[in-house]
This record gives C-alpha cells, sequence and structure tokens, in this order.
C-alpha cells in the first residue's frame, strides 16, 4: 500500500512539472480599441500574428492592454508588465526590436471619383481639402503633417487627432469615415490604417503610397515593423525571430487578408504598390 501510495504521489508530481512546462507565458502589451492592429476581442492582425508567434512558442498569450499613445512603452514593456510589444518602428531606441515583418508607408486615400493624388508635390494639394492625423501641439506631428507645412500647404488641411475620442470604437478611423461623407477630399495616413478601412467605407476609396518617401533626411514616409522586447531580453528576441521566421506565409497571408500596402519583397497587395 505504502509502495502504491509513492508511485501514486510521483506519478502526480510528474503531472505538475509536465503542466508546468506547458503553462509558458507569452505576455504581450496592446491597444484594447485600435484596429486594424489589435482590439480586446483579438479582432487585428497584430493579434493574429501574436498567435502565431505563441504557437511556435508553445505559449498561452496573457494581454496586458493599454491605449497606444504617449507614456506606452514607459507603462508596459519598461515597467515590465509584460515582454513583448507588436507594431514598433524596427531599430526603435529603448527596446531590442526583432527583424521587421512588414514594410509599409503613409497613403493618401481618396474616392475612385476623387482627385488623383500621386505626390506631396501635386498641384491640386493646394486645392482640395486635406485631412491628416494630428498628435498634439508641441510638433511631434506626423510625417505627412510636416511635408504639407513645408509646402505651405495650411489653411486647406483639417486635424483628426489621432487619439480621438477612446470611447468610441478605433478612434483612429474618424478621418477615414470623414471622407466617405465627403467632408474632405483627400485623407493622408499611416497605410495599414488606411488600407483596412478604405475597403469597408460604404463608398468606393483607392488607397495610394505617398510620394516622395523621404521628403528630406529627417522625414521618412516608409518605416520597417517590427516587435519589441526589452534590451535585456535577447533570447525572447531570437525566439521571436525564428517564430516570425517560420510562420512568414501565414504572416504575409494575414497582412494581405487586413489590406495592408506593403513596400517591402514579400506579399504586395495587388493594384496598391506599384
Amino acid at each position: 500500500m505504502c509502495s502504491s501510495f509513492l508511485r501514486g504521489a510521483a506519478f502526480a508530481g510528474l503531472l505538475v512539472i509536465a503542466s508546468g512546462i506547458q503553462a509558458r507565458e507569452l505576455r504581450v502589451c496592446a491597444d484594447p480599441n485600435n484596429l486594424p492592429f489589435s482590439n480586446e476581442a483579438g479582432e487585428g492582425f497584430e493579434n493574429k500574428i501574436v498567435s502565431l508567434v505563441a504557437q511556435e512558442l508553445n505559449a498561452e498569450i496573457r494581454y496586458t492592454w493599454w491605449a497606444q499613445r504617449r507614456g506606452f512603452l514607459r507603462n508596459t514593456l519598461k515597467a515590465e508588465t509584460c515582454d513583448l510589444v507588436t507594431g514598433l518602428p524596427a531599430n526603435l531606441e529603448g527596446v531590442r526590436t526583432t527583424t521587421p515583418y512588414y514594410r509599409s508607408s503613409y497613403v493618401f486615400v481618396t474616392r475612385t471619383d476623387g482627385p488623383d493624388v500621386q505626390s506631396f508635390n501635386d498641384p491640386v494639394l493646394h486645392q482640395v481639402k486635406i485631412g491628416i492625423h494630428l498628435i498634439g501641439d508641441d510638433g511631434s506631428n506626423t510625417p505627412p503633417a510636416h511635408a504639407l507645412s513645408r509646402r505651405g500647404i495650411i489653411d486647406n488641411v483639417r486635424g483628426f487627432m489621432i487619439y480621438g475620442d477612446y470611447n468610441d470604437p478605433n478612434p483612429p478611423a474618424r478621418i477615414i469615415e470623414a471622407l466617405g461623407k465627403g467632408e474632405i477630399d483627400v485623407a493622408i495616413v499611416w497605410g495599414p490604417l488606411g488600407g483596412y478601412f478604405a475597403e469597408r467605407e460604404g463608398v468606393p476609396l483607392k488607397v495610394t503610397p505617398v510620394r516622395p518617401i523621404f521628403d528630406g533626411p529627417q522625414l521618412p514616409m516608409i518605416f520597417d515593423i517590427s516587435m519589441a522586447v526589452r534590451k535585456e531580453n535577447e533570447t525572447l528576441r531570437q525566439e521571436v525571430n525564428a517564430a516570425l521566421a517560420r510562420r512568414r506565409p501565414e504572416v504575409d497571408a494575414i497582412l494581405a487578408a487586413y489590406g495592408v500596402p506593403r513596400l517591402d519583397t514579400g506579399l504586395k497587395q495587388a493594384g496598391r504598390v506599384p
């Protein structure tokens, strides 16, 4: 009887150890209200890509939700409430970033019967109503805002706060809704947001990558996008890199399904990127 008890106890101990091995957590910080990137229901393309990474690491995802605005990294990754953040520019200072998994740019979004805009230098931009995202009043605005200002295109520009009203779903999408309603003629937005919401608006819209892609040495319009870990977490960075490489075809398929305009050597959106 004693030996049976010991065998049973040993087996139970092995189960506990095995369950501990399988219960690895991948702690991710993300915005709960920011489609097409992420939301609390897991409907964003970053949610889907993180799920692929978690599968490769045999880990369960545990999200910490935090609005992705100023202070986001300070209050999440750097505060060690999570170990991984998605959708950040490659080589961002203060963190250690993975190999990029896509490259995109800012885009012009117009109605199909609207102005044909290919470049910030197009004269038509002086004549039409333009919507751009604004970040704040301290000069830390989006590259397109600075590009228009450099050309004296100011009076016909309407700003939409990128943070918006967080009580509404997906606040940055208001600018595309305004375009669909005819309140503006051109929206200049980050590519993934433009591509996703343009396909879901009630009127036909077209998406065109902006030109020039570098409007001066300090004003890029194109960015490689990576995931990020804390600087000291090189092991996790390498694991995530390997996972992204192994699931590359599925990552490309997810980005395509969400209408992300691609400017890298991966899968490109037909008819959207020259």
